[in-house]
């Protein structure tokens, strides 16, 4: 088998046809554009945005909420507003979140080059498909140690996207790879803060940054990613060659996972099970939630103090949802909602325990009543979900986000770059 680095650079410049796979990427971009729209506001998107109209520099790709900017500048602003909320979708493959790292480059690239959208499409489904392939490759371990696989696996496919779309040849893309496995960075320890959505940015603008130079003549390791000290053997990746079984005939991508509840998608299978509850919150005596153990590191902020922190918290969000408190409303996660004495009180009678038998994608909830009756809650996010049925589901979330929903639906299935760009970028 080839290296990664050339398996990987084949694949950036090969046929995309899929009609699933196409059709479920024209979802997440409207998700992702309905993201981005309602993260604008907030703080950690407003910095960064101030920063790139500051520096300024040639008007090569559009800002959300309005501005051109150089396109790496753009990809790093876009990507950042884009996981503000981190409200976008998740792959579990590799447990990273690939739109908010790829669509912000493929976006700025084709606009600077001058693309359409079906070039735009192509590009973002090869980079999130690489995406997500890489981290596989990468593997758990990579995670787990603490590394953000949205920043790293994603920085990969941002370049790949990138330079699909300015026509590097192989082994300008070999380089460019290379040179992203020089800069890709992104920790777990940003969970809850700020520096989470900017490692989105972080990526996107790495693979644009990257693409760039290699197009301009700028060598690197033709083993960046695979070689001795590259970037898998440095970052406790796993070498698992697996990862890019199938690729090019068979697509990873259509089974990411959208999300409805407005905090980390670890905690959405256990939300979804507490839906069916018919238990009354005053009646709780205790409340036992069963995860996979993996999601203790990433969401298990026992006592979270600001409303960012209460997205990554088990016991906090389980007493929102019994309360009644809607998870899938941005405003919900506020520093008040994590301050309320009613939801405090309640969130101290959640334990979280690990069950290595659940998968990552299952929750288990028990609601133990005063009286001693307990009532078992379950569900799993790999249960299949129609193409119909998701779309619907992210209308309705985009519509709630912003009131330009239909108009950038609209405007991607027309094939109408200009005008999907267009309305990013209103104010």
């Amino acid at each position: 088998m080839s290296p990664p680095e050339v398996l990987l650079a084949r694949f950036a410049h090969g046929p995309v046809t899929d009609p699933t796979a196409l059709a479920v990427m024209r979802l997440s971009v409207l998700d992702w554009a309905a993201c981005g729209l309602a993260g604008r506001s907030e703080d950690v998107a407003r910095l960064c945005h101030a920063m790139a109209i500051e520096d300024a520099g040639r008007a090569q790709a559009t800002l959300f909420g309005g501005g051109r900017v150089p396109a790496p500048r753009a990809a790093l602003v876009n990507g950042t507003t884009s996981h503000a909320l981190d409200f976008d979708d998740t792959h579990f493959a590799h447990i990273g979140h690939p739109s908010v790292g790829i669509l912000p480059a493929a976006l700025a690239v084709a606009e600077a080059e001058g693309a359409d959208m079906a070039a735009f499409l192509a590009a973002a489904l090869v980079g999130v498909e690489s995406s997500v392939r890489v981290g596989v490759w990468l593997g758990r371990g990579h995670y787990q140690t603490g590394f953000h696989q949205t920043a790293t696996a994603g920085a990969f496919g941002a370049t790949l996207a990138a330079a699909r779309l300015m026509g590097l040849d192989q082994d300008q893309t070999v380089q460019a790879l290379g040179l992203a496995a020089t800069r890709a960075s992104g920790l777990k320890s940003q969970f809850g803060t700020m520096g989470k959505p900017y490692n989105a940015g972080l990526a996107a603008e790495t693979g644009v940054e990257a693409a760039r130079l290699a197009r301009a003549g700028m060598t690197s390791s033709t083993l960046g990613l695979s070689g001795d000290q590259g970037f898998g053997p440095t970052h406790h990746g796993a070498a698992d060659l697996s990862g890019f079984s199938g690729m090019g005939d068979t697509w990873l991508f259509p089974t990411v996972s959208q999300k409805f509840h407005a905090c980390c998608h670890g905690l959405h299978a256990m939300l979804e099970a507490l839906a069916g509850a018919s238990t009354a919150p005053g009646v709780v005596a205790r409340i036992d939630i069963q995860t996979h153990p993996r999601w203790l590191t990433v969401c298990n902020i026992a006592e979270p103090a600001t409303g960012l922190e209460a997205k990554f918290s088990y016991r906090l969000t389980a007493a929102m949802a019994l309360s009644g408190v809607a998870t899938g409303a941005i405003s919900s996660f506020a520093d008040a909602t994590a301050a309320r004495p009613d939801l405090v009180a309640l969130r101290d009678r959640v334990h979280v325990t690990a069950d290595s038998d659940l998968t990552e994608m299952q929750a288990r909830v028990i609601l133990t009543l005063q009286g001693g009756q307990t009532e078992v809650l379950f569900h799993d996010l790999d249960a299949p979900l129609p193409l119909e049925v998701r779309a619907d589901k992210i209308r309705s979330k985009a519509r709630a986000l912003t009131t330009l929903a239909d108009a950038l639906e609209g405007a991607i299935n027309a094939g109408k770059l200009a005008d999907f760009v267009g309305l990013i970028g209103s104010a």
